[in-house]
């Protein structure tokens, strides 16, 4: 089964009309994307946009062989005039399935927003499932095993994709591929970089794909470590490289911290950004949890644990420091660490930089600024994947 993807942009294109934002100014060339429209095999047609006929045959296809064409939007009708010779654009009520005398069937599967999703399986079994943008699958089950690609919304829902892997109907093999793109997020390297971290992949304008065909896509790294300054986003980097991902255990070492306020509205705000399946658990002991089989880990943060290591140790005191301190602070750091080597869990770690900025006044603050320093590093050392964020961007020290 091939596909042929007319438009990858949102529904008013990439850059939108009359847009002066960054996103927009920069998305040139192979960046530019009309609407999001798709052509089965030349005789299917999911969605009807501006241009749609142009778009084919710049991709060197025609829609002279289009049999039926099927709406995903909410309206009820194309914004456009249809083009002589292609049928009028209809949409199968959820639930139904609808057989092409091409040998095609297309079933509408129930969203949790309006409008219509399609699964699509060829005259050979492969198997496309196509979401319009802002939706997520509803009441979904794999009988059928999981697709073998799925056009989504991954930018803008990528909790659908958690819900597309938490019940199988997405797997390793699964060719994810973006659709719906819009300014939310910089075209080029970045737009690259966050779709990589979902294990999904962006395609120009007219590109076609053999359905069933293993793309290799980047791997998703097992182990990140998310450093940055205070305010500068990293918490929400890497709360976004989880979240197509189903059952992430969101791992808190800061704790409630009774009467502070200010401390109760931060972690109140965190927890408003998760999605409702993350599951959160208040601890500094990370070993067990690094050695546990199970869903991936956000642990948040490595700041935070190392202020009660060094408690638990008696690292203020220059005495208790000096007479078994610092030795039993290495050993805790050692074991966390190796930890980090040896788990086989999903990973992904926040921890402050902050050794670019004034030097510390006293010795107590000296000292927890070094062996922040020091835990980064050998932290760091044991992922694959290096981020250092900066005003709310995120630059690979290490890819």
């Amino acid at each position: 089964m091939e596909l042929t993807l007319l438009g990858t942009g949102a529904p008013a294109g990439l850059p939108r009309p009359n847009c002066p934002c960054a996103a927009c100014a920069t998305a040139l060339g192979p960046d530019a994307r009309a609407a999001t429209a798709l052509l089965v095999d030349g005789t299917l047609l999911l969605d009807l946009t501006p241009g749609a006929a142009f778009a084919a045959a710049r991709a060197g296809r025609s829609l002279g062989g289009v049999r039926q064409v099927l709406l995903s939007h909410p309206h009820n009708g194309p914004a456009v005039e249809v083009p002589a010779g292609l049928p009028q654009p209809g949409r199968v009520p959820d639930g139904r399935e609808l057989a092409l005398l091409t040998g095609h069937r297309v079933r509408a599967v129930p969203l949790d927003a309006p409008g219509t999703g399609y699964a699509v399986t060829g005259p050979d079994g492969q198997r496309l499932l196509y979401l319009p943008p802002g939706a997520a699958p509803a009441g979904l089950d794999a009988n059928g095993g999981p697709y073998d690609m799925v056009v989504a919304d991954v930018t803008g829902r990528p909790d659908a994709l958690a819900r597309l892997r938490a019940v199988g109907a997405v797997g390793p093999t699964s060719d994810v591929v973006a659709a719906h793109l819009d300014h939310d997020v910089p075209p080029g390297a970045e737009l690259r970089r966050r779709l990589a971290a979902a294990g999904a992949r962006a395609v120009p304008d007219g590109t076609t794909l053999t359905v069933g065909v293993y793309e290799d896509v980047p791997d998703v790294p097992r182990r990140t470590l998310v450093l940055g300054g205070a305010r500068s986003g990293k918490s929400v980097e890497a709360e976004r490289r989880l979240e197509a991902f189903p059952d992430v255990v969101y791992v808190a070492t800061g704790g409630t911290r009774a009467g502070d306020g200010e401390w109760a509205s931060r972690v109140h705000a965190h927890r408003e950004r998760r999605p409702g399946s993350w599951r959160t658990v208040e601890t500094c002991d990370l070993v067990p949890l690094l050695d546990q089989d199970g869903p991936p880990l956000l642990v948040d943060c490595l700041s935070l644990w190392l202020t009660d290591a060094m408690d638990a140790v008696g690292a203020w005191d220059d005495a208790e420091w000096a007479g078994g301190g610092e030795r039993a602070l290495r050993q805790r750091t050692g074991e966390l660490t190796d930890a980090v080597r040896r788990t086989r869990r999903t990973v992904v770690a926040v921890s402050n930089e902050v050794g670019s900025g004034i030097v510390p006044a006293t010795a107590s603050g000296r000292r927890y600024r070094d062996e922040l320093g020091r835990l980064n590093a050998a932290f760091a050392a044991e992922c694959e994947h290096v981020l250092l964020v900066v005003a709310g961007q995120a630059l690979p020290l290490r890819p």
